[in-house]
């Protein structure tokens, strides 16, 4: 149980409005590859509605008045790398660990017949 960490009890409590059913959780853990067992359920159930609640809240916020921003400190940049080429060609050293390399282009199993 990861959820109750990193949401706030407070949160838990108070936004309710918008709720996930149990459907709709059990079907975010089969397309997130999660498994969640049944003492578990009633917690993802919480925290995600919770979340969604929250996030339902932060979209009703007026930000009509708020000018766009290219960065958050306002006077501040971004120090950026020079974009220079470096190692441009490293085929032979990535296909050195392919299991099976022909004619320069990696072999896999046939995957549809």
């Amino acid at each position: 149980m990861i959820w109750p960490y990193f949401v706030p009890q407070s949160l838990v409590l108070q936004v309710r409005v918008m709720s996930l059913t149990r459907q709709e959780v059990e079907k975010i853990a089969h397309l997130a590859r999660l498994s969640i067992t049944e003492q578990e359920m009633p917690v993802y159930v919480t925290s995600l509605s919770s979340i969604v609640a929250f996030v339902d809240e932060l979209s009703r916020a007026d930000v009509g008045a708020v000018a766009p921003m290219a960065h958050p400190l306002v006077g501040q940049s971004q120090r950026l790398r020079a974009d220079e080429v470096e190692d441009t060609d490293r085929h032979e050293k990535y296909q050195a660990n392919a299991p099976q390399v022909q004619s320069g282009l990696y072999v896999v199993p046939r995957v549809i017949e």
